[in-house]
């Protein structure tokens, strides 16, 4: 069975309405009940609209979030502080000696660049969940369509139902009598 195109289903449904639209107003319409058709994957749009920018925020964010990045971050802290302080500091030869204040520096740059990209992958993240829900709320009103088509057929079937059995009884009556 071919389905019929959603400009010809709308046509049909008012055609005098249809008339008395503009162009731009019937292409509109024809434009939004395609995309009802169309099944939106939240994954693919979040992963085909990012730029390289947004692409480089989240895998920042995704990195400098993880417990990997925690737990080699503390090792190099750990690592520059006994460098400085057991290694090179009895020789004089600290590049960096207590209290550390080119580790301060870098820490505070670090901190200064890293705290604006994590904060664009949120803002990524809450645009993501907001066409998620965009997308949970156009299944619903399909749902919620395909529920009344059928609750509307389930109703026909009764009332025929409903007259098949009067209809019945009227001829019983008549073989009655």
């Amino acid at each position: 069975m071919m389905a019929k195109s959603p400009t010809k289903v709308v046509k049909k449904l008012s055609e005098k309405e249809w008339k008395e639209l503009s162009k731009a107003e019937r292409e509109d319409i024809a434009e939004l009940l395609q995309s009802m058709d169309a099944v939106r994957d939240v994954n693919e749009e979040y992963v085909e609209q990012r730029t390289f920018g947004q692409h480089a925020a989240d895998l920042v964010a995704k990195v400098a979030g993880s417990w990997t990045f925690i737990i080699l971050f503390i090792f190099w802290l750990l690592v520059w502080a006994y460098l400085n302080t057991e290694v090179l500091g009895p020789r004089k030869e600290a590049f960096d000696p207590y209290p550390y204040v080119f580790l301060n520096l870098i820490l505070s740059m670090l901190a200064a660049v890293q705290a604006p990209i994590i904060m664009m992958s949120q803002n990524r993240q809450s645009a993501r969940d907001r066409l998620d829900a965009e997308i949970d709320h156009e299944v619903n009103v399909r749902a919620e369509m395909a529920i009344q088509g059928i609750d509307e057929r389930i109703q026909a079937l009764e009332r025929k139902l409903d007259e098949a059995k009067l209809l019945i009884l009227a001829d019983q009556k008549q073989l009655t009598h």
